[in-house]
């Protein structure tokens, strides 16, 4: 038979994903509902925390005219309702602390509060 061709090594690997994928489904169904509900809140923290790091950085640059790369400070969380970043910066930008929180409102997921050396710019 000799080697395998990139055709049929990327078929291989088309197949293991969808095994795995089944094999994931199948195990899902096994779980019980404290085990459903504690993987949903993981899945809310992970979505609260991709759509902070998206939005707040986007809203400092815009506001102080300096990017946040590599200055995350702390995160806090509820875990369900808000999430919160600080970033302390350096004598390289405009600013010296930010805090942006993510919270849950009538609108979905929107920044709440958004405070730029103690000074609020938003707060819902």
């Amino acid at each position: 038979m000799g080697e395998l061709g990139n055709s049929q090594k990327m078929m291989i690997a088309v197949l293991c994903v969808f095994g795995v994928g089944f094999f994931m489904v199948g195990s899902n169904k096994d779980q019980s509902d404290e085990q459903k509900r504690n993987s949903a809140m993981v899945r809310d923290v992970a979505n609260m925390q991709r759509m902070a790091q998206q939005k707040c950085p986007a809203l400092i640059k815009k506001h102080t005219g300096s990017q946040v790369d590599g200055l995350l400070s702390t995160m806090e969380t509820d875990k369900g309702t808000h999430f919160t970043l600080n970033w302390v910066a350096d004598d390289e930008r405009n600013f010296k602390n930010v805090s942006c929180t993510l919270g849950l409102t009538t609108n979905g997921m929107t920044i709440t509060k958004f405070v730029v050396d103690g000074k609020k710019i938003i707060d819902k």
